[in-house]
């Protein structure tokens, strides 16, 4: 079906977007669905970060049901909306969370409960069941569970939203990134940016500023004297050639490393590893890693011990907090939160998104652009949850379609 322009009521208002990874192109399209005009600076290409590095599981907040259970019924939540608004993009087929020893099997009981309280449909089913569901599936499982799990294409969802916004006239820069700012009696008033395809400093002004730089919000924020509470987590992931199951498998215990694969196209991928680091630029999987990769996706699914290796990628994750835990950051919450920078620093017109996960970038995006409404006095209803973009196919044809 072709994309038809929605009908948008202009506002006078121009809004800077600083990152172009999932939460900055959510943000276009929800900004520029509300009627403001926008303009998106991201200093690579777009969904070079760590959007274009995750695995690509939709959550269906199973995961994190027994310790996060607000960005549990929000994954829940994305999962069903993103079903609807991107289709073809999104391949809904189903989650399982497999028990392998004593341990992940009494964990089970806590599972199923916070499943259900967080309305995560998580149905037991025989051992024998799994494994005819998934005939690679180790022979070890003592305990299953089917949920909602999906995946998703890691460029393809946001890149729709990226067309969108574009359709409606945003302004979308790539291979521009922030240098500085400029405040005006205490507001920001501008910022610098660095075109690095012609290497010319130019000044961008708008009436606010979002700052969706992901797990480089920190540093995006010190430009501007800003305490952006995000730290850095670099996780490795391993992808084989072969798709070895069709269900998202996942082990029946609290959120570690290695313990979901995921079937995408004809791989499958193994993720993922954490650790804290000082910079998300420059990161590389470490042999260690992937061998403990390796082996974990040979626990879930023995064939993956000698699956040829297709690719290993670390990508940085950025946790909301600043504080580190001996855990590398595992007891982290994966929740988000909009920050408004004229409460925290005193610094008006400028705000920060920060966590959150891919599965919720588009209610990420409706919570900024809800901030950027109330300080700009222009409530304006968020409409992404009723409008479809375009397919990610239009993106770089220049057009809507």
């Amino acid at each position: 079906m072709a994309f038809e322009t929605p009908r948008v009521d202009p506002l006078p208002f121009r809004v800077a977007v600083i990152g172009g990874g999932g939460t900055g192109a959510a943000l276009a399209w929800d900004l520029a669905l509300r009627g403001f005009r926008v303009v998106l600076v991201e200093r690579g290409e777009f969904l070079s970060g760590t959007t274009g590095r995750h695995h690509g599981q939709l959550h269906s907040g199973a995961r994190y049901a027994a310790g996060d259970p607000n960005i549990a019924r929000e994954c829940m939540s994305e999962t069903l909306a993103l079903r609807r608004l991107v289709p073809d993009a999104v391949e809904y087929n189903g989650g399982l969370f497999v028990a392998l020893d004593g341990e992940e099997a009494a964990y089970g009981e806590r599972f199923a409960e916070a499943c259900a309280e967080a309305g995560i449909p998580a149905g037991e089913i025989p051992p024998a069941r799994a494994r005819e569901l998934e005939p690679g599936l180790s022979a070890k499982v003592e305990r299953a569970f089917l949920v909602p799990d999906g995946t998703f294409d890691a460029w393809r969802v946001p890149a729709a939203f990226l067309a969108g916004a574009r359709a409606l006239g945003a302004e979308l820069r790539p291979w521009t990134g922030v240098v500085g700012f400029e405040a005006e009696g205490g507001r920001i008033a501008a910022a610098r940016v660095l075109d690095r395809g012609r290497g010319i400093e130019e000044r961008i002004e708008a009436d606010y500023f979002v700052i969706a730089g992901g797990a480089w919000g920190g540093a995006i924020g010190a430009l501007a004297g800003l305490e952006v509470p995000v730290t850095p987590a670099a996780g490795s992931m391993l992808a084989v050639k072969g798709r070895l199951c069709d269900l998202v498998i996942s082990r029946l215990r609290p959120p570690g490393d290695g313990d979901i694969l995921v079937p995408q196209r004809g791989l499958s991928i193994i993720g993922s590893t954490q650790r804290l680091v000082a910079s998300p630029d420059a990161l590389l999987p470490a042999d260690e890693e992937i061998a403990f990769l390796r082996r974990s996706g040979a626990e879930l699914a023995p064939a993956f011990a000698e699956a040829e290796i297709d690719s290993a990628w670390c990508a940085a994750r950025p946790l909301f907090g600043s504080a580190l835990d001996e855990a590398g950051g595992r007891a982290a919450s994966r929740d988000f939160a909009v920050l408004d920078h004229a409460e925290r620093d005193g610094v008006a017109g400028v705000a920060s998104v920060v966590g959150g996960k891919a599965t919720t970038l588009r209610v990420m995006a409706e919570k900024a652009a809800d901030l950027v409404c109330r300080e700009l006095d222009a409530e304006r209803a968020c409409r992404t949850l009723e409008t479809a973009p375009p397919s990610w196919r239009a993106l770089y044809r220049g057009r809507a379609s």
